[in-house]
């Protein structure tokens, strides 16, 4: 099965053999992707427990990112989510290669994919980041990407719950400015929604507007 990550607005592929790092669960993959950094966007806080498999890295084709507002498609469909066909692509990969519910983003005009990645470890996890106008950030992590009880949801204040797609979830004003949601946090698998440079109101409604994958 394939694994991808996305870098400057598409998502590169590479086939290779997974070490195994972590307790393997009943999703793990034949071959996990490459993990290249999400160091662009603040993430979540905790370290996560497996090691990096050693491999070189590739060099992505990088076609521009898309600045153009998702298109219309069926509901469940990647056709939705922000990005290219890369990046629509990406989504409808991870959907496919793990059984719990993933969801992307379906953004204004203007937002473009900074990176993404997924990988078997631990149950499967996703990655992903965005930026918009005016340097404002909206980021995803999905699956099995924490094992720490707080979710590795940044440091703040809960302030109430908030929609996650169809889930709902717990708001969270953290102390750095930024706004989250998280859904089963600490759970072994959670779902987590980071954004900066938004208000509130833009955050909820960026997290409302997540659409199921299927």
């Amino acid at each position: 099965m394939l694994a991808a990550f996305i870098a400057a607005g598409c998502i590169g592929q590479d086939d290779v053999r997974d070490e195994p790092s972590a307790t393997a669960t009943a999703s793990a993959l034949a071959t996990p992707t490459l993990e290249p950094s999400l160091t662009a966007v603040p993430t979540a806080t905790a370290a996560r427990t497996e090691a990096p498999t050693a491999a070189p890295t590739p060099t992505p084709t990088e076609p521009e990112p898309s600045a153009e507002a998702s298109p219309s498609g069926d509901a469940g469909s990647s056709d939705v989510c922000t990005g290219n066909d890369s990046n629509r692509e990406f989504y409808a990969n991870v959907a496919a290669a793990f059984a719990w519910p993933v969801y992307c983003p379906v953004l204004p005009a203007r937002w473009s994919v900074i990176s993404g990645r997924y990988r078997s470890a631990g149950g499967g996890w996703m990655e992903i980041a965005y930026k918009g106008p005016g340097g404002a950030q909206f980021e995803l992590h999905e699956g099995a990407f924490c094992d720490a009880a707080d979710g590795c949801v940044p440091p703040g204040s809960d302030a109430g719950t908030t929609a996650f797609g169809d889930l709902s979830g717990t708001l969270v004003a953290a102390d750095d400015g930024r706004y989250a949601v998280v859904v089963d946090r600490g759970a072994a698998r959670s779902w987590l929604a980071i954004g900066s440079g938004l208000d509130v109101e833009q955050f909820k409604a960026f997290a409302a507007d997540l659409a199921l994958v299927e």
